[in-house]
């Protein structure tokens, strides 16, 4: 019979450590690598509405494109944080790949991921500068950003699929429009979100992205491992638009809390947990129902029902 101790240290191994200062040099390199392949999927994949047709999603290896259309036949980009590789297969047979090694700059990433794809006769231009991120490097000229931890990567994977595991999980709960559980490479952060099925007042002054984003009425969860302004990689929930008297509604557990008009529970509080999966849904279902209940979304049409 397992001990109390035992237990929870089994659950704290299941959501493993992601210390925001020992990633930080991985994830920016890595955030970089993402965008680079982000980009290729926006360029070729057919347009989905709200953004779905530029977004990478967890697999059973590390990260992936899925299958991008292209001509009569399609390919896909995998990053298989495993072996620890980038690998391009194509739906002809063909295989392309290249390491993933400390030392690996975007410059050398970007240059070996075109030079294959163009031996597999996949034409394709993206712009090759990062969008919004902590760097304006042109890719192709970046070589300060080389830092690839396999270590820190594998921990990084194991959380994701646990992670992404229990989004799957709560987004099953919901029988109205809901996006994929998807990584969004332009932020890093991996996402869900429901929609009431409501257009939303027009944003004033927003960019295109936003204004298809937040075209109708949304409550997103996701996962980001952290930035500068929160060193610690955390969950959050956010409503938008958000109605009255959404920051004053309780959340569950109770080391969640309001940041910024963002309900916000740390990752590190999850993975201390007993249970993580039981704890990290209740959060995600506190913070539905605060932002459903505040702007009046019918919650019991949407709600799953018992076959």
């Amino acid at each position: 019979m397992k001990t109390a101790s035992q237990t929870e240290l089994n659950a704290q191994m299941a959501f493993p450590p992601l210390p925001y200062l020992e990633g930080k040099k991985a994830n920016d390199t890595l955030h970089l690598y993402l965008q680079i392949v982000g980009k290729i999927r926006l360029a070729l994949f057919p347009k989905v509405n709200h953004w779905w047709h530029v977004t990478l999603y967890v697999s059973s290896r590390g990260l992936t494109t899925r299958p991008i259309p292209y001509g009569d036949s399609n390919f896909e980009i995998e990053f298989d944080f495993i072996d620890h590789t980038l690998v391009i297969t194509t739906s002809e047979g063909k295989r392309k790949d290249f390491s993933l090694v400390d030392g690996l700059s975007v410059s050398k990433f970007y240059k070996n991921l075109f030079t294959h794809l163009t031996e597999l006769g996949i034409d394709v231009k993206i712009k090759a500068v990062p969008y919004k991120t902590i760097s304006t490097t042109p890719f192709a000229e970046d070589e300060e950003h080389a830092t690839y931890d396999k270590e820190y990567i594998g921990r990084f994977f194991n959380a994701f699929v646990r992670i992404n595991n229990v989004f799957e999980e709560f987004r099953g709960r919901f029988i109205g429009k809901s996006t994929p559980v998807q990584l969004f490479w332009h932020s890093f952060d991996l996402a869900h979100t429901r929609f009431s099925g409501k257009e939303a007042p027009k944003r004033e002054g927003a960019n295109r992205s936003d204004r298809e984003a937040y075209s109708h009425e949304v409550i997103s969860v996701g996962f980001w491992c952290g930035d500068q302004n929160v060193q610690a990689p955390a969950f959050y929930s956010y409503t938008a638009p958000a109605p009255s008297g959404l920051t004053e509604t309780p959340l569950r557990p109770e080391s969640a809390s309001w940041k910024n008009g963002m309900a916000v529970l740390m990752y590190d509080d999850v993975r201390v947990a007993t249970s993580p999966r039981a704890v990290l849904l209740d959060f995600l279902e506190s913070a539905y129902l605060a932002g459903a209940t505040k702007a009046g979304w019918d919650i019991e049409a949407f709600k799953l029902k018992p076959v």
